[in-house]
This record gives C-alpha cells, sequence and structure tokens, in this order.
C-alpha cells in the first residue's frame, strides 16, 4: 500500500500564522478565528513559498465575512474531539434558562444548570461558558471549550457580561451567577482556546437541548 503523502498547511491569517507540518497544528490556529486564512500544500517549499505571497493568489476568490477577508467553509475542518461543547435554552413562554455542558468525544454531559427564572439566552451562554472553564481548571486542563454564541465568547473576553437585562427578585440568584462569572475570570487566568462551533458546516451544537 502506497505510503500518504505528508501535507503542509500555511496559515496566512490566525492566532500564528506561518507553515505547520500538521492539520492539527494548523486547526489550533484557524478553528473558530473569524476570517481566518489557510491552505494545505503537497510540499514544504511550496508551503513556504506561498507564505510569502498574497494568500488570495492561492485561495482565490472565496466567500467574504463580515470584515472583508476570505473564508472557505470547506477549509473549516472538523471539530477538535477532545473538547468541552457548551450550550443554553431559554423558554420563550416562561423566561426560564438553563445550560449545560457535554464532552465532545464521548457526548457525556458534564453539568446541566437551571432552570433560573427571567434569564436569557447569552447570560446563559456566557456562564455555560465560564463554568466549563472553571471546571476544566480544576482538572489541569487546557482541551478547548466550544459555544456557538459570537456574543458569550465576546463577553467572555472582556470579562463582563454586557446585558440589558435588569434584575428582579426573580432573578437574583441570576446575577449573583454572573457577579462570581466576572469574578473568576478577573481572578483566574486559563490556557483554554474559547472556539466558534460552526453550525453551518458541522452541524447542530451537540450541547443544543433539541427544542428549537
Amino acid at each position: 500500500m502506497a505510503q500518504k503523502k505528508p501535507k503542509f498547511y500555511v496559515v496566512w491569517r490566525g492566532r500564528e500564522t506561518g507553515v505547520f507540518d500538521s492539520w492539527a497544528e494548523c486547526q489550533k490556529q484557524t478553528a473558530g478565528f473569524d476570517g481566518a486564512l489557510f491552505k494545505a500544500f503537497d510540499s514544504k517549499p511550496a508551503a513556504v513559498k506561498a507564505f510569502k505571497e498574497k494568500p488570495h493568489l492561492h485561495i482565490g476568490q472565496g466567500k467574504k465575512t463580515e470584515g472583508g477577508s476570505q473564508k472557505i467553509p470547506a477549509l473549516i475542518g472538523s471539530p477538535i474531539q477532545d473538547s468541552l461543547v457548551v450550550d443554553a435554552a431559554w423558554n420563550t413562554a416562561t423566561g426560564d434558562m438553563e445550560y449545560q455542558g457535554i464532552y465532545l468525544a464521548t457526548k457525556q454531559k458534564l453539568f446541566l444548570k437551571g432552570p433560573y427564572p427571567d434569564g436569557t439566552n447569552n447570560i446563559g451562554e456566557f456562564l455555560a461558558i465560564v463554568h466549563a472553564l472553571a471546571l476544566l481548571h480544576q482538572k489541569n486542563s487546557n482541551i478547548p471549550v466550544y459555544s456557538d454564541s459570537r456574543t458569550a465568547i465576546g463577553w467572555v473576553k472582556n470579562k463582563r457580561a454586557n446585558t440589558k437585562l435588569e434584575e428582579t427578585s426573580r432573578n437574583a440568584e441570576l446575577f449573583d451567577l454572573i457577579d462570581r462569572a466576572e469574578n473568576w475570570l478577573k481572578t483566574h487566568k486559563y490556557a483554554n482556546p474559547i472556539l466558534k462551533w460552526e453550525t453551518t458546516v458541522w452541524g447542530e451544537n451537540p450541547a443544543d437541548f433539541g427544542r428549537k
């Protein structure tokens, strides 16, 4: 049987740029990174040469992202199986919110919280990410955390839940959780990548509650 030829991956735009000799390394730099630009090559000299050139010479006219950069859905790849995926559900009739986290490789549910009265989906997504980070911190694990909420990912990176929801006697517990989550982010360091779950390519978030 013929041995499979190695591939070399050029990342023009990602967490780190350069030439990488494995798909796993390429994915670390590009998975969930808005506007990522990358491509595989059959030889390292070709990859090194391409990296020194403009990406559009090699990628072509791909679909434009909101930032004006190119992003080719076919190059997104697959989600990292050794990861924790989170999602939230908000009941439009009752206003109740809950969230959960699942280990992707086995689909094992690692936590389920709620329902909490008078919440929002964005708050649930935010709390779910922070809960996942705190859990992984306890386990000394640096595996990625996936969420399909760009808003919540932004809140976590800013260490603040920028919600317009008003605090009431019914959701006082929820606001206490928000305060604790924000404080945790300000007092702890973590190396876990927080990545966007690419629903349009990978399908529904496996932590989804299935109530759509």
